[in-house]
């Protein structure tokens, strides 16, 4: 690896790809940034535009029960699959990233949400990728408005920033993480 690579800081476009490309960082990785009438994704200057996939877990009150983190109960999703997801007004739901993520030791990624979503009240949040975490991200969307809101399968849902430091001591593969190697849309855990 070149001296370039070694530089700490938000990683660029060529940083990203020579990962992606030869580290298998982000897979299947889309080399440019795509967006002709859809909500662009793959990599942009500093960071990469990740997709949304084609399952959705929407977020139902129909058991009039409590959100609870320590024991979520499922029940509270209703599970689609398609084109596009409407999420009721005031709700949310969970889906996952198309691209599968290997997060070296030495970078930290953080997310954020597509402008085009955020300009129509809705917001997509995602914690943190920490160095050596593995899986398909998956992402929350909240719909703050009044009104039913749409999410387009296989389009853009968030931006992740690549941050490279110093190699931590202890990554999330070490300390067997809980949310490692997730492939389906994963609900909260508490261990």
């Amino acid at each position: 690896m070149s001296e370039i690579y070694k530089q700490k800081g938000v990683l660029a476009d060529h940083e990203i790809r020579d990962l992606a490309l030869n580290h298998d960082m982000i897979s299947p990785f889309v080399d440019e940034n795509r967006g002709n009438g859809i909500i662009s994704y793959g990599v942009s200057s500093y960071g990469y535009d990740a997709r949304v996939g084609d399952e959705f877990k929407i977020f139902t009150n129909v058991n009039n029960s409590i959100v609870d983190p320590k024991n979520f109960n499922e029940d509270n999703f209703v599970s689609k699959k398609g084109d596009y997801c409407i999420i009721p007004p005031n709700s949310f739901m969970l889906c996952r990233t198309v691209e599968y993520f290997k997060i070296p030791s030495d970078v930290i990624v953080v997310c954020l949400g597509k402008s085009t979503y955020a300009r129509c009240g809705i917001i997509v949040n995602v914690t943190p990728l920490e160095p050596g975490w593995e899986g398909h991200v998956t992402l929350e969307f909240s719909n703050t408005t009044p009104l039913p809101a749409k999410i387009y399968a296989n389009e853009g849902a968030c931006q992740f920033i690549f941050v490279r430091s110093t190699p931590c001591n202890t990554t999330y593969k070490d300390r067997s993480g809980k949310y490692m190697h997730q492939i389906e849309i994963t609900p909260p855990i508490v261990k």
